[in-house]
């Protein structure tokens, strides 16, 4: 038996580790052989039962194909099992870069595009939207490769794994660039509330961390700009830091990108966490709701609301923001958004939260993150426009449910 990264879930189903493309065409021909259901399993980063299944769990450690770069067309492909901090350093060597990435490194490049992961900023859209062409091996063992702009590609790359097993992506590339990262403490809230779109426009990614122990203050702001920017002012009343911080009171800065200004490569400064060291806090559980950006106050005021109740259970809240994209089961499509994300501490209690917070932000027009823990009785997929679509093409390349699991059947039901 194996778990997923935070050891809340554990998975039991026949595990296999093919390397080529060709072996995940055998190993789904097979499967339907046997009449098994198949899955894949990335580098276990979600908190939910997305990658589960009673038949073969198909890890996409093994697909790290070597990258191939057209610089002239500013794109990279790569095998989809590949870590983004893995990805940044080849692509570094070649004065490449990603326009973002998430908060960790760690996680692989096909997981995180397939729940629609994302970094911050206001101008920066998710990791999937980077995403030109994908590769995926169908329900019937064949190989699919749909490109940007072809009929259904926009359903494709935001998946949640129901069209298959992703097997290489291509993604957007942009020239080298570096970042400085300045960390502000103790920002008064009234004060992001009245200057939400300036404060985290205020760099390139801007994430404000708090844990509501004194709710009228906002722990800390991880200001990150282009190297090239000038350095923020006075800063809505908040204070420079004095010192390194990690998100999370009491845990030691030894595993936290560079801050206090210090110029480094964009992939060294994007992310919160170093990829050589464990990130976050290990134990723990994570949520996350994406809103309108047009409701940020509204969500933000909501959340004050409820700071006695999820207080005792919190580790800390992220605020960040991120830009629209089109892609059908994305969070953020047709919205730029608001992320109020959550980590928990791994209390049973966490569950019995999970419904106050859809109560909150579902009339605000909030979408769970796919990879995270949500109340997932709710009709979460009604929330997308797209979902009509997204269910024809899961018929055209999966018609025989193949991929699907208990979390795709409630969630897309």
């Amino acid at each position: 038996m194996t778990s997923n990264w935070a050891g809340n879930i554990t998975f039991e189903a026949e595990r296999v580790a093919p390397t080529s493309t060709a072996e995940v065409s055998e190993v789904v021909r097979a499967a339907v052989a046997a009449g098994q259901s198949v899955r894949a399993l990335g580098s276990g980063h979600s908190f939910n039962r997305i990658a589960d299944t009673s038949g073969v769990q198909v890890s996409t450690r093994g697909l790290r194909s070597p990258l191939r770069i057209d610089e002239d067309r500013r794109w990279v492909s790569i095998g989809a099992g590949t870590r983004y901090g893995e990805l940044a350093i080849d692509l570094a060597e070649h004065g490449l870069a990603l326009a973002n990435l998430a908060s960790l490194p760690h996680i692989s490049i096909a997981g995180a595009v397939a729940t629609g992961t994302h970094g911050s900023g206001n101008t920066n859209r998710s990791l999937a939207a980077a995403v030109a062409a994908i590769e995926f091996v169908a329900g019937d063992g064949e190989v699919v490769v749909l490109e940007r702009g072809d009929e259904g590609f926009d359903g494709a790359v935001v998946s949640l794994g129901a069209l298959g097993i992703v097997t290489r992506i291509r993604l957007d590339v942009v020239p080298h660039f570096e970042v400085r990262q300045r960390v502000f403490e103790n920002l008064p809230f009234a004060a992001l509330l009245e200057n939400f779109d300036e404060i985290t426009g205020a760099g390139y990614s801007v994430s404000a961390f708090t844990t509501w122990a004194e709710p009228e203050v906002i722990d800390q702001v991880w200001v990150k700009q282009l190297a090239s920017e000038l350095a923020p002012g006075d800063f809505y009343g908040a204070t420079p830091a004095t010192e390194a911080l990690h998100p999370i009171r009491g845990i030691s800065a030894v595993a936290c990108s560079e801050q206090f200004g210090v110029a480094g490569p964009w992939y060294e400064r994007l992310p919160h966490f170093k990829l050589e060291f464990q990130p976050s806090n290990g134990a723990e559980l994570q949520s996350e709701y994406l809103i309108p950006r047009l409701r940020a106050q509204d969500a933000l005021l909501a959340l004050a609301g409820i700071a006695d109740r999820i207080r005792p259970h919190l580790l800390v809240n992220e605020v960040r923001t991120v830009a629209r994209d089109s892609l059908w089961l994305s969070p953020m499509h047709g919205n730029d958004v608001v992320g109020l994300h959550f980590t928990w501490k791994q209390d049973p209690e966490v569950a019995e939260l999970l419904p106050l917070l859809d109560e909150i932000f579902e009339p605000l027009g909030g979408r769970p993150h796919w990879g995270k823990v949500f109340d997932d009785r709710i009709d979460v997929a009604e929330r997308y426009p797209r979902i009509g679509d997204f269910r024809k093409l899961v018929g055209r390349y999966d018609p025989n449910g193949v991929f699907a699991n208990d979390f795709t059947r409630r969630v897309l039901r």
